[in-house]
């Protein structure tokens, strides 16, 4: 039996709740981890009619770091996000390279267990030096 697809908006607001403080994402890169990586405007708008405390749609910028609207308060996104560490000049966010969160690469950034590791020795490199 086939489970029903997960609603566009609730895969957004799901992707959205795991953007670690200090970081941020666009809203391309929101609607490409949903799936529909050409609906950057969709995510916009679920952001803009969210007003759940749980999910932090501050973090989620406009495309080459500009802040984007929050709320029609461009002032209050800019304030949390310096709040969490985000440099921001003007209405962009600064070193968005650095800032920038992808789920893939939260992934990568955690140590794989030590099993996991273990089984990427060479065949008969059984933990000698």
């Amino acid at each position: 039996m086939r489970r029903a697809p997960e609603p566009f908006s609730a895969r957004v607001l799901s992707i959205v709740r795991r953007i670690p403080s200090g970081r941020v994402a666009t809203y391309g890169d929101v609607a490409a981890l949903a799936g529909r990586p050409r609906a950057a405007r969709a995510v916009g708008n679920i952001m803009k009619g969210c007003g759940r405390p749980d999910v932090p749609c501050h973090r989620v910028i406009a495309a080459g770091g500009r802040l984007g609207g929050y709320g029609g308060s461009e002032v209050l996104k800019r304030s949390l996000l310096v709040a969490e560490g985000v440099i921001v000049s003007g209405t962009r966010v600064r070193d968005l390279d650095r800032v920038r969160w992808t789920q893939v690469a939260s992934r990568r950034a955690r140590p794989r267990p030590r099993s996991a590791r273990a089984g990427l020795r060479k065949r008969g490199d059984h933990g000698k030096s």
